[in-house]
């Protein structure tokens, strides 16, 4: 019997009644039912399991997301390595991760539960930083690390080896170090490629660099980067725009391809190519 996992954008408009419907439905295929604790907020007196999100990935077999892309990635994070498949429901005005529609909500959770759903696995990003020769805590990545200047800091200055090989200086507002699945996000704004979201690689993409002649870059998911901040500078390194590490001079961030992946259910007929068309327009005059 699958364990259904609920996480929402606790403040979506839509919210509220979807997660409802939601509940509702899975009650009448009698399917057990575990929510997060914001989740929870907009179901005051269900009859629900409530745990923190950290905790909500080991006790399903799928996690139902309603929310926008952010939503989805913090989800992400909290599956991890568990393997557990995530069913993205868009309610924010993109979703490119939460392509799946409200309408389709429900004919998504029938295929998913009878096996008709296309499970993609997407490679994720490793990052801890090296700080006077000791190592802080990791953190995972599913679409990017950014390495930024704060709102008043100058051109910052950054080293990039590869596999212990230097490779360039930057100097520029920042560096996005994105995966595939990244690439429709931030790296994209920032005159990044455009990648298949399934292979492995690394996209370096310098934001606003002071060199002309710095180009993004794509490489093999196996190589380690390695960036290091120049100079005393305000600069943060942040994971999916939602965890930050203040940098301080000489700090090193390492960043690689984790060795968990995560898995997301889509339709087998939205492939990528029509989300591109269907979200970013792509294509058209």
């Amino acid at each position: 019997m699958k364990r259904i996992g609920i996480v929402a954008k606790r403040d979506a408009r839509e919210a509220p009644a979807a997660v409802t419907r939601l509940v509702e439905w899975l009650r009448t295929r009698r399917l057990p039912i575990v929510v997060d604790k914001d989740t929870a907020e907009l179901l005051p007196g269900a009859d629900v399991t409530v745990v923190n999100r950290e905790d909500l990935p080991p006790q399903v077999d799928v996690v139902v997301v309603l929310g926008g892309d952010g939503t989805l990635l913090s989800a992400a994070r909290a599956v991890g390595e568990l393997g557990v498949p995530i069913l993205g429901v868009n309610l924010g005005d993109l979703g490119f991760l939460t392509a799946t529609t409200l309408d389709e909500m429900f004919p998504a959770l029938e295929s998913l539960l009878a096996g008709r759903m296309t499970i993609e696995d997407r490679m994720l990003l490793a990052a801890r930083v090296r700080r006077n020769g000791e190592w802080l805590r990791e953190h995972i990545a599913l679409n990017d690390v950014v390495i930024m200047k704060a709102a008043m800091s100058r051109i910052i200055n950054l080293a990039v080896s590869v596999e212990g090989q230097h490779a360039i200086r930057y100097r520029a507002d920042g560096l996005i170090v994105s995966t595939p699945t990244g690439s429709t996000a931030y790296n994209l704004s920032a005159g990044g490629p455009i990648l298949f979201p399934v292979m492995d690689a690394i996209v370096l993409t310098p934001v606003c660099s002071h060199t002309l002649t710095n180009r993004p870059i794509v490489l093999p998911a196996a190589l380690k980067v390695e960036v290091t901040l120049l100079a005393d500078q305000q600069v943060m390194a942040t994971l999916d725009g939602q965890v930050g590490i203040d940098l301080l001079e000489n700090d090193l961030v390492e960043i690689k391809q984790a060795a968990p992946r995560i898995r997301l259910a889509r339709f087998p007929h939205k492939d990528f190519f029509s989300v591109l068309r269907t979200k970013l327009k792509w294509g058209e005059r």
